[in-house]
């Protein structure tokens, strides 16, 4: 069970996040101001868009560098999760740039999920070790698949890493801190995401911190800094959509890999034509699941894993109920 937090402990993590803000958000200024963000890469809109302009993708510019330099001030002996990011962060640009085949990615980011396992453990079996590196895989590549509207991930990144500070910050202060600075960077990327966007996160934004999510929550845990259970339930509402939309595509024989406007944040900016409306449903839901998961710890194992499958099972109505509005609204518009 998590102490009791210290208002100088909150203190000392709210100016780590304020100080990222400010790093993150100046970098994104100055690459707008100078015009480098339309030379790095651009996002061109198709027909699977939810945009109609082009937008620079030069988000991970900002927030990679503030990540990776936090683990650097804060916790250099976890320099090997800064070092696999940064790989990550080369591989996803070159994608952004110019493209890269999926086999090239995926190499990559099985590279650095293993570094992470690896390097992590602490007394976790052979076969679970497994489990947990596809479980990571995929989290890499879930993030990537929901960073698709404005200020979506962004808040996706803001409360699961401020949870995170949260539930470190009594007893794994260099953890905390990092993470504090991640959910500032996130801060300081909406500032430039959230409606009317200026840049898009990118893959050199979204896979990075799609691994650092997993990383970092597979270290906080073998670490004793949370449970098992904590990073799948901050993050419930972004593994629910993107799975589901992934089991549904398998079962009907799509190749999943490819570009498509199936998510339920996808349909629901459809229905709405709202980014600012869908990006504000999430970030309540990623608040809720916060505040349950910060309430959880202080609770029994049983009433702990009760918790997380009863919220799961919430998202599961909340999913059915944007099924059920999709139908009716394919419906009337075709």
């Amino acid at each position: 069970m998590l102490g009791r937090l210290q208002l100088s402990d909150v203190g000392l993590l709210v100016t780590i996040g304020i100080v990222s803000a400010a790093l993150c958000s100046g970098i994104l200024a100055l690459l707008l101001r100078t015009g480098w963000a339309w030379d790095i890469a651009v996002d061109i809109p198709n027909h699977r868009s939810l945009h109609e302009r082009p937008i620079p993708r030069v988000g991970g510019w900002g927030v990679l560098p503030t990540a990776v330099l936090a683990i650097v001030l804060f916790a250099p002996s976890l320099r090997w999760i800064a070092a696999s990011a940064v790989l990550l962060g080369v591989v996803s640009q070159i994608d952004d740039r110019q493209g890269l085949p999926a086999r090239v990615r995926f190499a990559a980011h099985v590279l650095a999920v293993a570094v992470a396992v690896v390097a992590g453990a602490n007394g976790i079996s052979w076969w679970f070790a497994i489990v947990v590196g596809v479980a990571l895989v995929w989290l890499v590549n879930l993030y990537n698949f929901m960073d698709g509207s404005n200020g979506l991930a962004g808040g996706m990144t803001l409360f699961g890493f401020a949870t995170y500070a949260l539930a470190a910050s009594s007893t794994h202060g260099e953890l905390a801190s990092i993470c504090a600075a991640v959910a500032g960077a996130a801060v300081g990327f909406l500032l430039f995401n959230f409606q009317p966007a200026r840049v898009f996160l990118g893959d050199m934004g979204s896979i990075p911190l799609g691994f650092l999510a997993g990383a970092l929550g597979y270290w906080g845990w073998q670490h004793g800094a949370w449970p098992v259970w904590m990073p799948p339930l901050v993050f419930a509402p972004f593994i629910a959509d993107a799975t589901v939309t992934l089991l549904r595509r398998l079962a009907r024989g799509e190749r999943f890999w490819e570009a498509h406007r199936q998510h339920y944040y996808q349909r629901l900016v459809q229905m709405t034509g709202s980014h600012v409306r869908v990006a504000l449903t999430y970030g309540a839901l990623m608040l809720c699941g916060s505040v349950l998961a910060i309430t959880a710890t202080r609770t029994t194992t049983a009433m702990q894993w009760t918790m997380c499958i009863a919220w799961y099972g919430v998202l599961a109505v909340v999913g059915l109920c944007i099924d059920a509005k999709w139908r009716h609204w394919s419906r009337a518009a075709g």
